[in-house]
């Protein structure tokens, strides 16, 4: 599980995230909505453990920049920044030993080949397109199989095969279990698979709606969004 609880950031004058409350539950696929300036990427580096920060963050009920919670966590950045002078097998194998993952080869090999990087193995990673950067990102966030995982802007770049193998990927970790936070301001692309919306404007959440809300009251996701972040409500939504 992922628990944020008055997570407050400020640089200098500006005030990027205004006492932000929120969870993501097992098995639960939340998304991080709002336009650009809202305070999604300061959120997605505060809980990253990127960047200091005052209120408590836990993930699987560990303060977040702990060892305990590293070990149960997935980092999948907007920005791929892989090691220039490794090949892709080389981060995989990093990765596999440093988190002591068992059977780390044949894990490695499966996401290679879901992601279509097989024929990659012996790239390094300044040899790497923008999109097969972002491939070994995600390969290399999934093979310590986190229990909490992180996505910020996960599909840019990313070409149609490995989008589509990507949000299989990401119902995939629901069904295992995982708390997945997904961060976009693209609404269409979450569209059918999200659990929980939490919509940002102006640094704060100005409203969190389940699918289920969404349903039972007939709201309209993408209204609401547009109703928010346009600026015809104001206040903080319930």
């Amino acid at each position: 599980m992922l628990e944020v609880i008055n997570l407050t950031k400020k640089y200098q004058k500006t005030l990027a995230n205004d006492n932000l409350n929120f969870r993501v539950e097992p098995g639960e696929i939340a998304v991080l909505i709002g336009p650009n300036g809202a305070g999604k990427s300061t959120a997605i580096k505060c809980i990253a453990g990127l960047l200091r920060f005052n209120g408590i963050i836990t993930v699987c009920g560990y303060p977040n920049k702990s060892v305990e919670a590293k070990r149960c966590f997935g980092y999948i950045p907007e920005l791929p920044a892989p090691i220039e002078t490794l090949t892709v097998e080389e981060h995989l194998e990093f990765i596999g030993r440093a988190y002591r993952v068992e059977n780390w080869k044949e894990k490695a090999d499966a996401l290679l080949e879901r992601m279509e990087l097989d024929d990659k193995r012996q790239k390094l990673g300044k040899e790497l397109s923008k999109g097969m950067q972002q491939k070994l990102s995600i390969c290399c966030a999934l093979l310590p199989e986190p229990k909490v995982v992180l996505l910020d802007e996960p599909l840019v770049g990313l070409d149609p095969h490995a989008i589509k193998e990507l949000k299989t990927i990401i119902m995939e970790l629901k069904a295992r279990g995982c708390s997945v936070l997904v961060s976009t301001h693209m609404l269409d692309s979450v569209s059918e698979f999200w659990d929980k919306a939490l919509i940002m404007m102006n640094g704060k959440i100005a409203a969190i709606r389940t699918r289920a809300e969404i349903e039972q009251s007939g709201e309209d996701l993408e209204q609401l969004f547009f109703s928010i972040t346009e600026g015809t409500e104001n206040g903080v939504a319930k």
